[in-house]
């Protein structure tokens, strides 16, 4: 594998996924009950936006510097701004949380985080970012595999899975992972980051994955263009099964921003449940 996500850390993709995961980790942990979450590709938890890799991309300056400047981001954003705001000095952006931060700084007493990367460095990188939350681990292991196995059978669950799609069966293999996490625990919320390239593919994605989870979907998505080159990344959606009702308001809020503001005209966002 050579995706490496410090290219794109802090991009307009991360804004819609740390976003609606926020807003998603605040639904459920208001909830009673301990909570497990597994998020599947890790990464290395924090990024350095000055570091060779994002500065060679630049992604971060049409993504979270331009968020963190805006005077009137709406509320929804606040728990991502506020997150960049306490590992940064000033007005400054030179870090950047990733999910496994974000999920961390979210748990609480008797909540519990299994954090898996397949790359060795990253995931050592990652057990450092999170040896101060006694509740998280990382785990240097396949995280579609480790969604089945580690999800309870009964209670509260998420799984997070944002894979690199370098791989062709990631489509394939995301929605058997979501599909045997519902039919362990059909109390789980599962969420999953796709990019958007062309409607065939997010299509062919949905349809797969309805059918594996046995149930309808929620999908936040933000278009910075039309959908018609599937070489570029027109945009990005969070795909969500077993999603609380209370999410879609923030979720789409985010996606609207990201869209009006960060892309081309006619640039839209939806949020709508199969």
């Amino acid at each position: 594998m050579n995706y490496r996500h410090a290219f794109h850390a802090g991009n307009f993709a991360d804004l819609v996924k740390h976003g609606v995961l926020t807003a998603l980790m605040d639904v459920l942990t208001r909830e009673a009950g301990p909570l497990t979450v597994i998020d599947t590709h890790s990464g290395a938890g924090a990024y350095d936006l000055t570091g060779e890799m994002s500065r060679r991309s630049g992604e971060a300056a049409a993504g979270v510097f331009r968020l963190m400047a805006a005077k009137d981001s709406p509320p929804a954003f606040d728990a991502l701004k506020a997150a960049v705001r306490s590992m940064n000095k000033g007005d400054e952006v030179v870090l950047y949380p990733g999910s496994p931060l974000l999920v961390a700084k979210a748990l609480r007493k008797g909540d519990r985080y299994f954090a898996c990367e397949l790359r060795e460095d990253d995931c050592a990188t990652l057990a450092e970012t999170l040896q101060s939350f006694a509740n998280a681990v990382a785990l240097n292991t396949d995280g579609y595999a480790a969604a089945v196995e580690r999800i309870p059978a009964k209670g509260r669950a998420f799984v997070l899975i944002d894979p690199p799609f370098e791989r062709g069966d990631d489509y394939a293999q995301i929605a058997r992972a979501a599909g045997a996490v519902r039919n362990k625990n059909a109390e789980a919320t599962t969420a999953v980051w796709v990019p958007l390239k062309d409607l065939e593919t997010l299509d062919r994605f949905l349809r797969e994955l309805e059918d594996a989870a046995d149930t309808p979907l929620l999908v936040a998505e933000s278009r910075l263009r039309p959908l018609n080159n599937p070489m570029k990344m027109n945009g990005c959606a969070m795909v969500m099964v077993g999603a609380p009702e209370a999410v879609i308001e923030p979720a789409a809020v985010i996606c609207d921003w990201v869209a009006a503001r960060l892309g081309d005209p006619g640039g839209e966002a939806r949020v709508w449940r199969t």
